[in-house]
């Protein structure tokens, strides 16, 4: 009798085995056919982007009739070149501006939206997005009609007023100016959603409790609302900073780059070396140039998200 007790005790353990065996195997069939149906989204990723990125440093190394290697011959002499540290400065200007205003507008928009009633809220999260949905190339068009030296809206508006009319794409500043502000009607609305998204998932337990502590409408936001939107803040910040540095179509459009390439970036001047210019290995050299700054920007923003992960 004890040696059938034995046995059936030694035996019970084999259904539980067998269990997890056929779960590891289900798990392993769940992820081999994930693979296979996202495999198509996987090679058209790497048609369209990393080909490219692996072809245009390929183009970097060649000569201007792409049939001699130079090495970093190109990258050389772009530092020898005035407009391209021009480009550089711009670029950073644009960008880093364009981004912070665009933050800063889309933050307090969302709160403006976010305290309307929830019925009134699809009517004016729907008008705010406009310009986000608009084409830019489209919109952009619109911009210059309203910039347009002889015939502007802005300066008709400014001439009823008694002031001087303004070139706002003839000279430096403005011109800087213009694009600047184009951009950021462009991407505020990206911001103005993604912060309206993060303020509806803070609870109102927090800022109760600190209203009952206190605090005033300043200090609810320092201390609520913008730690609990620290990490959405650092990426959309992120993104942006990267579509705005790649960004072309603005520039293009309302300026092509002038004043004597005072508003050139890189995007704008790769295409007008490579392509207008007839020197692809050299515009693929300027833009390829944008990766270490991005690259820089990426590691310090990401890093300080892990930080916070591991801190929290």
């Amino acid at each position: 009798m004890v040696d059938v007790a034995v046995e059936r005790n030694s035996a019970a353990p084999a259904p539980k085995i067998r269990k997890r065996a056929s779960l590891r195997t289900a798990l392993k069939r769940k992820s081999t056919a994930a693979f296979l149906m996202t495999l198509p989204l996987i090679l058209l990723i790497s048609l369209l982007v990393i080909y490219p990125a692996f072809y245009s440093l390929h183009l970097a190394t060649l000569n201007k009739s792409m049939q001699r290697f130079v090495g970093l011959g190109n990258f050389q002499f772009l530092f020898t070149r005035e407009t391209f540290w021009l480009v550089v400065e711009q670029s950073c200007i644009f960008a880093i501006t364009a981004v912070v205003f665009k933050a800063l507008i889309g933050f307090v928009v969302a709160h403006f939206v976010h305290n309307i009633p929830a019925k009134g809220q699809r009517k004016w999260r729907g008008m705010l997005l406009v310009p986000w949905v608009i084409p830019p190339a489209m919109s952009t068009l619109a911009w210059l009609w309203l910039f347009d030296p002889s015939y502007s809206a802005f300066n008709y508006l400014l001439a009823g007023v008694g002031v001087d009319r303004i070139p706002w794409t003839g000279e430096t500043g403005w011109a800087r100016f213009s694009v600047i502000l184009v951009n950021i009607w462009v991407g505020a609305p990206f911001f103005m959603i993604m912060y309206l998204a993060s303020l509806k998932s803070v609870p109102d337990q927090l800022y109760e409790a600190a209203a009952i502590d206190g605090a005033n409408w300043w200090q609810r936001i320092w201390y609520v609302t913008l730690p609990m939107m620290r990490n959405i803040i650092a990426i959309t910040t992120l993104f942006s900073l990267i579509v705005t540095f790649a960004n072309f179509d603005i520039v293009r459009i309302l300026t092509a780059g002038g004043p004597l390439d005072r508003t050139h970036i890189f995007a704008t001047w790769a295409f007008r070396i490579g392509i207008e210019g007839g020197d692809i290995p050299l515009g693929a050299s300027v833009s390829l140039f944008m990766i270490p700054i991005l690259a820089i920007a990426a590691v310090f923003i990401l890093r300080d998200i892990n930080k916070r992960g591991n801190e929290a």
